[in-house]
């Protein structure tokens, strides 16, 4: 890993508009204490998609956008690597996810994107 701290695999690209994001509504929930990550197998292969989503529920558009930084740059940081290729990830944050300690949530982050417990 170099001084950055950026992992040195491939970034995921983004997930932008309506149509991927409920696509990736049919595959597999995985269900956290700080975010429901929904998981959607393309089937090509290529290099992995990610998007956010914080709903309403959680606060007001300051609260919204502050739960959605800390869930990118967990992902930028420490899970970009576990994301597997040819799969397009939803990442739905939750309030607890601004509570929680950033160690916390990006291991947590981590083991929802690999499917473990």
């Amino acid at each position: 890993m170099p001084a950055t701290g950026k992992p040195v695999g491939q970034d995921p690209k983004r997930l932008l508009k309506r149509a991927e994001f409920l696509a990736v509504r049919r595959g597999e929930k995985r269900r956290g204490r700080f975010f429901l990550v929904e998981v959607f197998d393309r089937g090509d292969g290529g290099v992995p998609r990610v998007g956010y989503t914080v709903t309403k529920k959680v606060g007001n558009a300051v609260v919204r956008n502050r739960v959605r930084r800390r869930l990118k740059e967990a992902v930028r940081v420490h899970a970009a690597d576990d994301m597997v290729p040819g799969n397009d990830y939803v990442i739905v944050g939750r309030d607890d996810a601004l509570r929680a300690p950033f160690g916390q949530l990006k291991a947590e982050l981590s083991r929802r994107l690999r499917g473990t417990r």
